[in-house]
């Protein structure tokens, strides 16, 4: 946004949310020749001494999952230092593309964004279409070599040290066959991106707004967090500038939950043509489940910082019959650290891994729990970055539309 402005000058970044990023620098390569030292990335809490040491003038913020109250807390901050402190509309976020944009975002993280993107995909495949689908991004790692990226192969994560997050984003897709681009410079990912495809799909992050400015927006709304559609940032704007509006998950939901955001969707954007879609669960080799102990593994991000009140494999091992093992009294390093900021978290196991020692927290505490099964709720098999000592059973999950209109329908003529 302000790289090539001659009359901004970004003196910051600051950190929040992703452990281990803060006290790097934002590389020269990629902050451009305004700023031959790059620019020094800090820690949120100390967003006063900031505007105080180097007289600010403008905060600007711009991350994500975040409720109403959490953003004007930090304005508040902001405003009480003398500083502004603003919000970018996407009219100057949104990159134009050449080529249609299907954008799959969401209200809250952890809503199934990936299944849909896999959907949409799909459909666009068997049309022959060819399809690109581009991550919003997860740069948790050197940045410079993060600029640009493009997977086709689980090697190819390997090749670039991808994180846990990383993985149980991207694998899906491969796995799926898709080609996969990511990284840091968008610009440059939108012209790699727009050269091999017909149609790009904007796989969101979070309840971020799209990148890429949407041929056709779609925005998923979950009715186990129903009363999240206006609570949240940017999920709500997202709500309101969708062309779709998906209720996702009406096969686990209760009909007052359902019609709770039926009716959230009708006041917030009443043009948003509304989708019904389940997610029905399944799980490999059920009656190794049945009446076990039982680790519930989750994907983390969406039982952390998305709210989210259970998860896949939680709910899998329930309907089987299996006992939940809490995790809790044996959790190690940072997943203990997890626990302790997220102390609302039931008796299941958030994956987190976001480097590599972190991974070894998690592998650790897998292997300590007293359990007869792992049940694994993640996009991915975790076997593949984990070497676990307890058999294992994963659980899969598929979206599915329930009447009109269906997916079919909305991509017609993209």
């Amino acid at each position: 946004m302000y790289r090539d402005d001659p009359a901004a000058e970004v003196v910051a970044f600051t950190a929040a949310q992703i452990p281990g990023i803060a006290g790097r620098r934002y590389p020269r390569e990629l902050a451009g020749p305004r700023y031959p030292a790059g620019i020094p990335i800090e820690p949120e809490e100390d967003l006063e001494r900031l505007i105080r040491e180097r007289s600010v003038d403008q905060v600007v913020f711009a991350y994500s999952d975040v409720s109403h109250e959490h953003v004007m807390h930090l304005a508040s901050r902001a405003l009480a230092s003398g500083a502004d402190f603003v919000l970018l509309g996407g009219r100057r976020t949104m990159l134009p593309s050449a080529k249609p944009v299907v954008a799959v975002c969401a209200v809250r993280t952890g809503c199934g964004k990936g299944a849909v993107s896999r959907r949409v995909v799909e459909i666009l495949r068997a049309r022959g279409r060819r399809v690109a689908v581009v991550r919003h991004p997860m740069p948790y790692g050197d940045l410079l070599a993060q600029r640009v990226q493009r997977f086709t192969t689980f090697g190819d994560l390997d090749t670039a040290g991808a994180t846990l997050e990383e993985r149980e984003e991207y694998e899906p897709h491969l796995e799926a066959g898709s080609v996969v681009f990511a990284g840091v410079d968008y610009g440059e990912i939108l012209k790699l991106a727009e050269a091999e495809a017909d149609v790009i799909v904007w796989d969101g992050g979070n309840n971020d707004l799209p990148f890429f400015a949407p041929t056709l927006h779609l925005c998923l709304v979950d009715p186990h967090r129903a009363g999240h559609e206006s609570r949240y940032h940017p999920g709500e704007a997202n709500l309101r500038l969708a062309d779709v509006a998906v209720i996702v998950k009406e096969d686990t939901a209760g009909p007052a939950q359902i019609e709770a955001v039926r009716a959230a969707i009708s006041a917030l954007n009443p043009r948003a043509r509304i989708m019904d879609t389940r997610l029905p669960i399944s799980v490999e080799e059920p009656d190794k489940v049945r009446g076990r102990r039982v680790l519930a593994v989750e994907d983390g991000p969406t039982l952390t910082h998305g709210g989210m009140p259970t998860g896949a494999a939680e709910l899998a091992a329930k309907s089987l019959g299996a006992t939940l093992v809490d995790p809790r009294p044996h959790a190690r390093g940072s997943i203990l650290k997890v626990f302790e900021a997220y102390p609302a978290l039931g008796p299941v196991l958030p994956a987190m891994g976001y480097s590599t020692e972190q991974i070894g927290e998690l592998e650790a505490t897998i292997n300590a729990v007293p359990c007869d099964l792992v049940l694994l709720g993640t996009p991915i098999d975790l076997r593949r970055s984990l070497t676990l000592r307890h058999p294992v059973a994963r659980v899969r999950y598929r979206i599915e539309e329930v009447g009109h209109p269906n997916f079919d329908e909305i991509l017609r003529g993209l």
